[in-house]
């Protein structure tokens, strides 16, 4: 692309200046005097000059100065290894390689521990590779959207060429290493949970409906499971709980984040329950699914899958989720300022995660 350095003779008072970014690009302006211009500017150069703002390559480039030129909001620097960590969504990825560890460690098996590492690292990968293409597909979005505007892509750090070429290597990298390390069986489910957050979480849900939480989050539910046949080969009922719990904890996690956050949606036109179905009704919702995922959660130990330590953990964190589940529909709050209740059980939702699965692993080692 050609640099408007380039078109700054040495020692000359033309200086561009940097404007606020535009929603596609960063608009710049430019006080050159038009005979600085004409001083650096051969015949050759003037042809070259259409894409920027002159709609004739035969109209004189001197004569008013230009105001404002649109320069493309992607980045032509090459992207640092620190926005290609951010483009894999390093936060959720923390959840998804904790809850496919548990699988693995729960597996009644002895598991080789550079195997086991090397599953892991594809569950990362892998879920990595999703959020990257998932940025890449939704980098409009991301834009309009205060929490997510300084991602790399939106924030112009990175080329969407360089996102989606970065998603599809890693993707096949760590389904390719899953086969070799663990067994076809688990590299088989880590694609299908790739392609389902891309494919029809990403691409086809997300924008469509306002269920897309509720069936996109499948693909979240995969790691317990893909971590099991890890290391056992097969799919059994307690790796199949383990997916159902995330499943049913997943709507009432994002509905009580996108409550505090609806107008953020609104702006970017997902169809989020809260922006197309009211505040209230998506309070109803989540302690709906919050009965369900209780009951899963429990299944565990009323099936004779797990012990007492799970058991009691279980019971204590599911009760203390849906004592807070109650909180959120009795508040009648419609300003995100006044949602306490709503963003205690969001951040609660996660501790909740955690402190399950690893009671899992405790009750596992320590029990068995």
């Amino acid at each position: 692309m050609l640099s408007l350095a380039r078109l700054v003779r040495t020692g000359s008072p033309c200086q561009p200046i940097l404007g606020q970014g535009a929603r596609n690009g960063r608009r710049v302006r430019d006080s050159c005097d038009s005979r600085d211009v004409k001083h650096v500017l051969s015949k050759g150069w003037r042809s070259r000059l259409g894409f920027l703002g002159f709609s004739n390559r035969r109209q004189p480039l001197i004569g008013a100065p230009v105001t404002s030129l649109l320069v493309p909001a992607e980045s032509i620097i090459p992207a640092s290894s620190r926005d290609l960590f951010a483009l894999t969504k390093p936060r959720v990825m923390s959840l998804v390689v904790f809850t496919g560890l548990a699988g693995l460690l729960a597996a009644p098996v002895a598991v080789n521990p550079v195997l086991g590492f090397a599953a892991v690292l594809c569950i990362a990968l892998g879920a990595g590779a999703a959020g990257a293409l998932n940025q890449w597909y939704e980098a409009d979005l991301d834009a309009a959207m205060k929490r997510t505007a300084n991602r790399p892509l939106p924030a112009g750090r990175m080329s969407r060429q360089t996102a989606l070429h970065f998603g599809v290597g890693l993707s096949v990298f760590s389904v390719v290493l899953m086969d070799v390390a663990a067994n076809h069986l688990a590299a088989a489910i880590l694609a299908v949970s790739i392609l389902f957050y891309v494919l029809v979480y990403t691409v086809w849900l997300k924008r469509r409906t306002a269920q897309n939480i509720v069936i996109g989050g499948a693909a979240g539910a995969f790691p317990p499971l893909i971590g099991w046949v890890a290391a056992t080969g097969e799919v059994t009922l307690l790796p199949l709980l383990l997916f159902a719990i995330i499943f049913l904890w997943t709507p009432p996690h994002f509905w009580a984040l996108s409550l505090f956050v609806k107008s953020d949606y609104a702006n970017a036109g997902v169809p989020m329950l809260p922006v197309v179905a009211g505040v209230s009704t998506t309070r109803r919702h989540i302690l709906l699914y919050t009965l369900p995922m209780t009951a899963a959660a429990v299944a565990p130990w009323a099936l004779g899958l797990a012990g007492w330590i799970y058991g009691f953990a279980s019971i204590a964190f599911n009760a203390a989720f849906l004592i807070l589940a109650l909180g959120v529909l009795a508040n009648r709050a419609t300003e995100p300022a006044a949602m306490k209740p709503e963003k205690r059980l969001f951040a609660f939702s996660i501790l909740y995660l955690f402190a399950l699965f690893g009671a899992l692993v405790a009750d596992r080692w320590l029990v068995a």
